[in-house]
This record gives C-alpha cells, sequence and structure tokens, in this order.
C-alpha cells in the first residue's frame, strides 16, 4: 500500500489545479482520474468548444462579413473531419502539458476508477491492465465534476441522440439538430452548428433560452440565432424521442398544451448535469451528499469529515471550471495547514460563449429589484463604439450597477463581442472595492473594446461622450426652459 499526505481524486481544472498547489506547498500527493486528464473541461467540454466556436467565427466572416470588405471567394468549403481533427490535436497540447507539469512537480498520477475504503484509504482500479492500487492518506480532495443528465423518454445511444461529450466529435456534420435544453452548453454549440451551415431548432422547458440570465443579454443572442434560420420554442415539453428511419421524431407540447413533432438527424440533450458521485462510494469514508447527490462543504471545502474535502462540481454552486480552479488552490492550503485558508463568493465573473458572447459579474438589475436595493444602470452599445464598429461586430452593449447613493460598483453585464475577456475587469473593480466612478476615471487604451467600460461607466453619471443622453446636457436643460 503507497501512502500519501493527500489524494486528489479527479484531474480536471480542480483538481488537476489542487494536486500541483499541493505539491508546490511541500505536500506529498497523487492524483486519480478514470480517464484523461484535464477532465471535462478540458476534453469534452470549454477547450474543444471554444476551438470550434473560434472556427466558426471565422467561417461565418469568410462567409458573409468578408464581401463587404471587398473579399470575394469562387467556393468556400468546410472540411468538417479536418476542423475535429484541429481541435483534437489542440486538446492533446493541453492535456500533454498538464502530465508534464505534474511529473515536474512529483505528483503521482494514477488513471483508474477510485473507490473509497474508509476515511484513509481509497482503491483504484487501474485502466492499464485492471490492476488495483490501495493508497493510504491523511487527506483527501474529492474533485470529480458532473455528468450529463437526461429526461425521461430520451433513451441517449450516443450517437444520433447525444450529450455534449458526443456532440463535439460527430462523424460528419448534421443537416438538422434538434437541442433539447436551451441552457449554456446547450446553446453554446446550438450557436456553434448553426454558424456552420446546420439547421438548428431550440426546445426549452423555461420562459426564456439561457435561463437566469438578464432577459436584457438574451435578446442579441436570440436575434441572431434566429436571423441564421434557428428555431427557438419555449415553455416547451419534450416527451420523447424516437427513431424514424434515418432520422430521429422529438415528441413534445408547446405553452398552449398543443401537441408539436420535430425531425432531425442529430438530437442534442442538454438539460443540465448531476454530480459524479455514484462509484466512488463516498458513504464508505462517512461523507454526506444531499438529495441530489451533491457533497455539502464548509467555507474550507471540507465536507462533514473533516479530512476529506470536496470542490467543483460536485458540490453546490455555479458549474464554472474557474470558480472549481479557485477552489481548488484554497483547499490546498487549507490541507497543507492555512486554517485561514477560506472561499469568499461574492466576486465569481461567469461567461457564455454564444455569439455574441455573454458575461456577467455581481448582481444583476432584477435581482437588485428584487432586494428593494436603490441603484442607478449605466449603459453603453457596442453599436457606438469605434473598435467594435471596425470589427465589424456592432452588437450588444455594456451594463454596468450601482448603488446609487454610493456609487460602488454592484454589477457588470455585457453581451458583445469579446464579452468573456471584457468581464474581468469588471471582477477586478468588484474584487477591489472600486466605484463606477473609478472606472469611468481609468484611462482606457484607444481604439478598443475595454473602452466600452469606461463609456458605460460614464453613462451611469449622464456623461457619456459617444451616446446621447437627454435631460443630461446643460443645453436640454437651457432648451426646457426657453
Amino acid at each position: 500500500m503507497k501512502s500519501f499526505d493527500a489524494v486528489v481524486i479527479g484531474a480536471g481544472p480542480g483538481g488537476y489545479v489542487c494536486a500541483i498547489r499541493l505539491a508546490q506547498l511541500g505536500v506529498k500527493t497523487a492524483l486519480i482520474d478514470r480517464d484523461n486528464l484535464g477532465g471535462t473541461c478540458l476534453n469534452w467540454g470549454c477547450i474543444p468548444s471554444k476551438a470550434l466556436i473560434h472556427a466558426a467565427h471565422l467561417y461565418e466572416t469568410m462567409h458573409h462579413g468578408a464581401k463587404d470588405m471587398g473579399f470575394s471567394f469562387k467556393e468556400l468549403n468546410l472540411d468538417f473531419k479536418k476542423l475535429n481533427s484541429w481541435k483534437d490535436g489542440v486538446v492533446q497540447k493541453l492535456t500533454q502539458g498538464i502530465g508534464g507539469l505534474c511529473k515536474r512537480h512529483g505528483v503521482e498520477v494514477f488513471i483508474g476508477t477510485a473507490e473509497f475504503k474508509s476515511a484513509t484509504q481509497v482503491d483504484v482500479s487501474l485502466n492499464d491492465g485492471g490492476k488495483k492500487e490501495s493508497l493510504q492518506f491523511k487527506k483527501a480532495v474529492i474533485a470529480t465534476g458532473a455528468a450529463s443528465s437526461s429526461l425521461p423518454g430520451i433513451n441517449i445511444d450516443g450517437k444520433q441522440i447525444v450529450t455534449s461529450k458526443e456532440a463535439l466529435n460527430l462523424p460528419e456534420l448534421p443537416k438538422k439538430m434538434i437541442l433539447i435544453g436551451g441552457g449554456i452548453i446547450g446553446m453554446e454549440l446550438g450557436c456553434f452548428y448553426s454558424m456552420i451551415g446546420t439547421e438548428v431548432t431550440v426546445l426549452e422547458y423555461a420562459p426564456q433560452i439561457l435561463p437566469g440570465t438578464d432577459v436584457d443579454l438574451v435578446k442579441p443572442v436570440e436575434k441572431a440565432f434566429v436571423g441564421r434560420g434557428g428555431k427557438i420554442f419555449t415553455k416547451f415539453k419534450v416527451q420523447s424521442a424516437e427513431k424514424k428511419g434515418k432520422n430521429i421524431l422529438v415528441r413534445g407540447t408547446n405553452e398552449k398544451s398543443e401537441e408539436m413533432t420535430f425531425e432531425a438527424d442529430i438530437v442534442l440533450v442538454s438539460v443540465g448535469r448531476k454530480p459524479f458521485t455514484d462509484k466512488l462510494a463516498i458513504e464508505k469514508a462517512g461523507v454526506k451528499k444531499d438529495e441530489r447527490g451533491f457533497i455539502p462543504v464548509n467555507r474550507a471545502l471540507q465536507t462533514n469529515i473533516s479530512n476529506i474535502y470536496a470542490i467543483g462540481d460536485v458540490t453546490t454552486g455555479p458549474a464554472l471550471a474557474h470558480r472549481a480552479s479557485h477552489e481548488a488552490m484554497i483547499a490546498a492550503a487549507h490541507v497543507a495547514g492555512d486554517a485561514k485558508s477560506l472561499v469568499d463568493y461574492k466576486v465569481i465573473p461567469a461567461a457564455t460563449f454564444t455569439d455574441p458572447e455573454i458575461a456577467s459579474v455581481g448582481i444583476s438589475e432584477a435581482e437588485a429589484k428584487a432586494k428593494g436595493l436603490n441603484v442607478k444602470i449605466g449603459k453603453f452599445p457596442f453599436a457606438a463604439l469605434g473598435r467594435a464598429l471596425a470589427n465589424n461586430h456592432p452588437e450588444g452593449f455594456v451594463k454596468i450597477i450601482g448603488d446609487a447613493k454610493t456609487n460602488d460598483l454592484l454589477g457588470m453585464h455585457i453581451v458583445g463581442p469579446d464579452a468573456g475577456n471584457l468581464i474581468a475587469e469588471g471582477a477586478l473593480a468588484m474584487e477591489m472595492g472600486a466605484s463606477v466612478e473609478d472606472l469611468a476615471l481609468t484611462i482606457h487604451t484607444h481604439p478598443t473594446y475595454p473602452e466600452s467600460v469606461m463609456e458605460a461607466a460614464e453613462a451611469y453619471f449622464g456623461h457619456a461622450i459617444h451616446v446621447y443622453q437627454p435631460g443630461h446636457s446643460r443645453s436640454d436643460k437651457s432648451s426646457a426652459t426657453a
């Protein structure tokens, strides 16, 4: 039996980060994963999807926008298999990089399925040869993530009725796709496929796609999606998905309880994720989970068994890779002896890589109203931003929410080009306790997308230069009294 100071189970953006940080802190560490290093995010999620979405943007620019710039093509073709091969190459470089980092830091990696035997022992059934390794540990970190969920009446076969994992590796480009679930993962993939020519239909149970997202941010995404020929049905209840010849027939009812049927060659089921705890046998270690399978933790990321921690999607909270990575470093520090290392979830930025992108940090306008807060709003459209027009991406806006009395920054919400990168300024400002005025007075490079943040902050005070705000100019007041 091998002995370690710490064992980390799961090698996604939470697990591998935790293992490396533990090693940096001098903790003898083992890292276990049942598949490739990098977890879902790197292998079948964040990274491959963003690679494909980037390619789709290039394709759409050449197919449409390039003509306005004077470019012309006799024929523009997409080799779907070659695109997937390029995407796989990106993933391979990153997974190999993680393996190299673990080796350099002295983290011992075990590829296999972990099963707790007690609160100080875990067995690993290795993928290579089926051998078993028993590992004794002082402390453990569970970072196993989550798996795709389904619906009653939907049998996912991995070929024509697929999850996001299979949707990232389809053998050929589908002509028609039905998307069951219009959440973040579904809409990102739905946008990708619609941008490269697939006819995509979204069936969403909630009143809007991207449930929980500010409706103002969702509207530009809906407009762009429908503009490409996509179809969206909200308040729709899917009842079944069955084989019909070479295609799949999906049945359900709309908001008027009318029966509707849709047919496509691929059906993507994206209705949420469930924590991956079933095969861990955490009950043998005494670790408790809630009714949905999530593992409750305290601010130090400890479970009810103090020497066993849990981080990332296996716990409650937003399913974000960067949340898992942040928790990984907090947990690692606590495992290494820093009792003051605790999580603070006040500032967690989030991004949705649809077209256009959506990003948010802090409270939304709706949340502020629900809490009865006295807030002010500053809004600036990309259509008035020089860089956005120069890049032919004028869609969307930046919205800033501040405390009407103190002007403290309470939230920032962006829909438009590069939103996922732009939101970092809002997150840093909130983390540092900056005010809306601080954003307005910060000199921003011209011509860049970040200028939109400064302009939104100026608009908050009624001083925006590049958009006219009626009632905020002295000339308006003079005209009113004339």
